[in-house]
């Protein structure tokens, strides 16, 4: 790939393209920011887990990296509430559509840069993302801007060593939002073992300044897991499952067909129908290349672990940045320009629909559309029911801990009941099953036989009432109590005051 490859620009004005950019980014961010503060949906439960973890900064957690609890915790300096725990993600969704726009401005012209910006910014899985707190919505965003850096190293004539330095910095930091992140490592080795003039753009200099620029960001976070013993990776073996969970072929397909609503149906299908054809072909082009081989990875690996043993959609986020920009500028270049207009207009009346969800949804309920939601509903009415049961067996006695079974059920009551759990209330706490840990609030916050004298105890659905109240010396009568989320779902919760604690010994 040479200089002229990467830098053809259309004959438009250069500043009123990115003018354009600018201006349909920020009516993304606003449109966005105005439903996030009208939505009256709770947390859903990973959410307020990564609230929690933002009440203390570290450098890695038992599922995930940091950066998420980092950003909210910035985000929250000022105010705890639901749009301020979720205010970084339309801004990051936002950043990364500029980041789009320029790498595909230097790799083709302006005007696929604004058709990907606006590919990007119309995906089904990006207007879900941007109401909601995730682990992919910085891991896109740095994804996105690593791609940008990698391409102006490309077509860098000289002090390769700056953008290499902002790639270096770029993964690092989509590497502390989600391991996925190592996609992009294997998509630029890909790209180098493919092509001779992208591993000319390496200088000595460039190397260096991108190893130490990623490696900077990412130790902290490698010697928390080698302190912890390695917890986050472990969690990844249990994600993927190979042998305890079963795939096959299904499977596969079944995560092939969840990416057709993940980018859209039609954007998948030119992503997926291009990529077949014009390899086939080979008229691929030096662009071409490059994107594919940061988007590749991502589908291909997440593929095999959907036919060994099941995968969610989500998995593959790390080609969204690069199938975008794919999408755009196959569509144009074949003369496509109305249909990329009409899917741009379907995924905008798409999202209007989401936003009139969002912002009232009873909607949802009128449409048969309810059971989308029942994780954002109910959590504030759970905790409220935890609260009242404790206050209650506080007149006849103190209580030395509130004990949660279930991982889903404690992140939501500690963030719902922050200002009362270990302030005017008794602490809260989580009750392992096991001997050892299996996430963040059973390491943080484990129950154990110092705050076991007087516990209120919680089982969600009562799954593990009978082992709960097996470690007591003596428990109370089991409440059985119930949330109704809308006309068809509810939640049950089972609650007993136990006395005594005796924690499973560890072996």
């Amino acid at each position: 790939m040479t200089p002229r490859d990467l830098s053809v620009e259309s004959a438009a004005s250069p500043d009123a393209n990115w003018s354009w950019a600018v201006g349909a980014s920020t009516l993304f961010i606003l449109v966005r920011l105005a439903a996030i503060r009208l939505s009256p949906l709770q947390l859903y439960p990973d959410e307020a887990q990564y609230w929690l973890w933002s009440r203390q900064l570290d450098f890695g957690y038992f599922t995930k990296p940091p950066l998420v609890a980092w950003l909210i915790w910035l985000t929250t300096l000022a105010n705890d509430a639901e749009p301020f725990v979720r205010l970084s993600s339309p801004l990051l969704h936002g950043a990364a559509g500029l980041f789009l726009f320029c790498a595909a401005r230097r790799l083709y012209d302006a005007r696929v840069g604004l058709a990907a910006l606006l590919v990007y910014g119309l995906m089904p899985a990006v207007q879900l993302g941007a109401f909601v707190m995730s682990t992919d919505t910085p891991l896109v965003a740095c994804l996105a801007g690593a791609l940008w850096a990698y391409v102006a190293l490309q077509s860098a004539e000289r002090r390769r060593w700056a953008p290499a330095a902002w790639l270096g910095l770029a993964l690092g930091f989509a590497f502390l939002a989600k391991y996925a992140a190592l996609y992009a490592v294997i998509g630029i080795a890909a790209h180098l073992a493919l092509s001779k003039p992208a591993r000319r753009a390496w200088t000595w200099p460039a190397i260096l300044a991108a190893v130490a620029a990623f490696t900077l960001l990412a130790a902290p976070n490698l010697v928390w897991n080698a302190v912890h013993r390695f917890a986050s990776f472990g969690h990844l073996q249990q994600e993927a499952a190979w042998g305890a969970r079963k795939g096959g072929v299904l499977e596969a397909l079944a995560f092939v067909g969840s990416q057709f609503g993940v980018f859209g149906p039609v954007p998948f299908a030119v992503l997926l129908g291009g990529a077949v054809w014009l390899g086939v072909r080979r008229r691929l082009q030096e662009a071409d290349v490059l994107l594919l081989c940061w988007a590749a990875p991502a589908l291909l690996i997440v593929l095999v672990q959907a036919f060994m043993a099941g995968a969610k959609a989500n998995w593959a986020a790390a080609a969204f940045a690069p199938g975008s920009i794919l999408v755009a500028a196959w569509m144009l270049r074949w003369g496509r320009p109305r249909i990329l207009v009409a899917v741009l207009t379907a995924h905008a009346i798409l999202a209007l629909g989401g936003l009139a969800v969002v912002t009232a949804p009873g909607l949802a309920d009128r449409i048969g559309l309810s059971n989308a939601l029942k994780g954002v509903r109910g959590g504030r009415e759970a905790t409220q029911l935890i609260m009242g049961r404790a206050r209650a067996e506080q007149l006849a006695g103190p209580l030395t801990a509130v004990a949660i079974d279930e991982r889903e059920l404690f992140n939501t009551a500690a963030y719902y009941g922050r200002d009362y759990f270990g302030k005017d209330g008794p602490p809260l706490r989580a009750w392992l099953a096991g001997p050892y840990p299996q996430n963040q609030a059973e390491l943080a916050f484990p129950l154990t036989a110092a705050d076991g004298a007087r516990v209120l105890a919680v089982s969600s659905y009562g799954v593990h009432t009978k082992p709960m109240r097996a470690q007591f010396q003596s428990a109370g009568e089991t409440e059985i109590a119930t949330i109704w989320l809308d006309r068809k779902h509810r939640r049950t919760m089972q609650m007993f005051v136990g006395q005594g604690f005796m924690p499973i010994a560890r072996r």
